[in-house]
């Protein structure tokens, strides 16, 4: 115990030596004292993943938890608190199954999911023989005519060799958001997906996919890692059959909205945004995705008001609508803020996990990222210490297009897409210190942004 209370006496150090002040030491060591004992996300995100559960945009559930999130606002301190009117597309997911079948065998059910925005059956069957590709470039070669009436699946392996696992999920995205319409062009009755995961289970993980203009909508489903070894397996030697029948797809466009609460800046109103997006899939409980997000973005606004920190500007944290399968709610926050001629000085988003701290990725000019970087040793004693990425979350991507700079919160990855849009993504699979780590780290940058921008 010794040497690291020593270890950490050493970094504070640094820390002093490389500009900053021990007076940011110490309102570092203030902040994560008081996240850590008295930190209420952890049981916030208990009441929104069990007490209300998954919460797709355009859901009752959604709805319920849009006053949720204005009434934890208020009981944070907030100065002001107020909904964001957004247009959100409804999605619904109904009753849906797949089957599969050699020659000589008889129908057995695969777990599936359909993706997020697919059109599905109308509740009728469609089957037709599978065959298989395992890339792109693959798929590109086939004639159309080897196509035609068939289901594509689209066998693609999330890749394990990547250390940062969103390398792998954005290489294996591509055949998510594109294998249903490839799959038209060539006059397929349907797509399969293998499940975009890094987990070595039968769990289907779904997501959001798109349509390109005019092509015909032909579902699109996923299937989990053990379902496309064993649907491989079978293909190698024989004729395989497949029946899908599903109850998917889009009811139209509701009015709904995003959640805002911020804390008045006392020397201007130029505005600090922290944020999450509130929606989430309609499987599991959305606890990593982004129940952690919405909850440790609260938690920024209770630790300033709780310290009784006095911050020079605006701090507004922002629960977004509509991220999963549209991103409406970014879309139109950053509208709004534009129309009403807003300053906005910096945004953060928290949108991948609730697990411990690494980093903080910087989209933004190399000015300000070295600025950000030159603190580095004051976030070393808590674990963070990776500043090189260069991305932020996409409800504040229309913010960045307007020049704002941006970040992200970078939890460890190695977790994430083991049950990232699955049923296993529950309140259970979040550890509270982890979780607490996060807002911690928030709320140090945002305090440090706030003191020097």
């Amino acid at each position: 115990m010794k040497k690291i209370i020593n270890l950490s006496v050493l970094i504070l150090g640094v820390a002093f030596v490389s500009g900053q002040t021990k007076e940011d030491s110490i309102q570092f060591n203030r902040i994560s004292t008081e996240i850590l004992n008295n930190g209420k996300g952890y049981n916030e995100l208990k009441e929104l993943t069990k007490d209300i559960g998954n919460r797709l945009s355009g859901s009752q559930a959604y709805e319920e938890s849009v006053k949720w999130a204005a009434q934890k606002l208020k009981d944070a301190g907030a100065d002001k608190v107020w909904l964001q009117e957004v247009m959100i597309p409804v999605w619904e997911r109904g009753k849906e199954s797949l089957h599969i079948k050699t020659s000589s065998g008889s129908w057995k059910s695969l777990k599936m999911l359909s993706l997020g925005n697919s059109e599905g059956t109308a509740g009728k069957d469609i089957s037709g023989e599978i065959i298989m590709v395992k890339s792109l470039e693959e798929y590109d070669r086939l004639p159309a005519e080897k196509v035609k009436d068939k289901i594509v699946f689209f066998n693609y392996p999330f890749n394990q060799g990547h250390v940062q696992t969103f390398i792998a999920y954005r290489e294996a995205g591509a055949y998510r958001r594109t294998a249903a319409s490839l799959t038209a062009k060539k006059g397929g009755k349907f797509a399969v997906i293998r499940s975009l995961s890094s987990a070595f289970d039968d769990v289907p993980h779904t997501g959001n996919m798109r349509y390109d203009d005019n092509v015909s909508k032909v579902p699109a489903v996923t299937i989990g890692n053990t379902s496309a070894d064993e649907l491989e397996a079978l293909l190698k030697n024989q004729k395989v059959t497949a029946k899908l029948n599903s109850n998917c797809g889009m009811r139209g466009e509701k009015l709904s909205h995003s959640v805002i609460g911020e804390i008045t800046g006392k020397k201007d109103q130029n505005v600090i945004v922290v944020g999450g997006h509130l929606d989430s899939w309609d499987v599991g409980e959305g606890a990593h995705d982004d129940g952690a997000g919405i909850v440790q973005s609260i938690e920024v606004l209770r630790t300033f008001k709780k310290l009784g920190i006095q911050n020079n500007h605006t701090i507004r944290a922002v629960c977004f609508a509509n991220e999963e399968n549209g991103t409406k709610g970014g879309k139109q926050y950053g509208k709004t803020a534009k129309d009403h001629n807003e300053k906005h000085l910096f945004a953060i988003e928290s949108d991948a996990g609730g697990y411990a701290p690494r980093g903080i990725s910087l989209e933004m000019d190399n000015s300000k990222r070295d600025q950000i970087k030159s603190w580095v040793n004051l976030f070393l004693p808590y674990g963070v210490y990776n500043f090189e990425g260069k991305y932020s979350g996409s409800d504040i991507a229309p913010l960045h297009e307007m020049g704002v700079p941006t970040a992200e919160l970078v939890p460890d990855p190695q977790r994430y897409f083991d049950i990232h849009h699955t049923s296993e993504d529950t309140f259970e699979k979040v550890n509270r210190r982890e979780l607490l780590l996060g807002s911690t780290v928030m709320t140090q940058l945002i305090y440090m942004i706030d003191k020097n921008w």
